[in-house]
């Protein structure tokens, strides 16, 4: 998909289930001049690593997301039931905290004869240094009234692959399931669809 295709995927998503006050706002915010994160890499080198890339993964966790909640298991056994708002609202926002972080750079990569080349390339500098998952927790709830497990699926979504203490996020998994299944959609769509650039 280009730029265009997935922005408006976003939007028209977005539009149909994000129905809470607030939310036009925020999605207002999205579009304008003082947000980029429909241009946006995910990452500096790895998944989503180009113009675009947040965009994209973030409308890659929102289908995993759905897939994995609409999985016979997960349903029946687990006892899993969100709204088609929550659903939206925390695949579609759990990166939020990537906007205006990435810049234009370049770095040094050697070729296939062994040569150094300089290749565009991105560099981090955040500028609102407040964590992750609790930085996107902070600018959607400056806009929306997020519930708690939405907050803690948000907050919790890098799972343990992030900083935190352990126990931390084991306790955070297992109080709010929606954290954990947020988790498994992001590494699926991280990790399998993807996957890691070549550096």
């Amino acid at each position: 998909m280009d730029l265009n295709e997935n922005k408006k995927r976003f939007v028209d998503i977005y539009r149909k289930f994000v129905t809470r006050a607030g939310a036009e706002d925020l999605l207002n915010y999205l579009l304008s001049a003082k947000s980029d994160f429909f241009t946006a890499p995910a990452s500096t080198r790895f998944h989503g690593a180009y113009d675009g890339g947040l965009a994209e993964h973030s409308l890659h966790v929102y289908d995993c997301l759905k897939d994995y909640l609409a999985r016979e298991r997960v349903r029946e056994e687990y006892g899993l039931s969100y709204s088609d708002e929550t659903i939206a609202l925390v695949s579609l926002l759990h990166d939020i905290c990537k906007m205006g972080v990435y810049k234009r750079s370049f770095r040094n990569v050697k070729d296939d004869n062994g040569v150094w080349q300089k290749v565009p390339s991105y560099e981090f500098r955040d500028s609102l240094p407040y964590g992750h998952g609790e930085k996107s927790v902070y600018i959607i709830s400056g806009f929306i009234k997020l519930t708690r497990e939405e907050a803690f699926a948000i907050r919790y979504h890098m799972g343990f692959s992030g900083e935190e203490n352990k126990n931390t996020v084991g306790s955070a998994l297992e109080m709010f399931p929606l954290a954990l299944a947020l988790n498994i959609a992001d590494m699926e769509s991280t990790f399998y669809i993807e996957g890691k650039q070549k550096s």
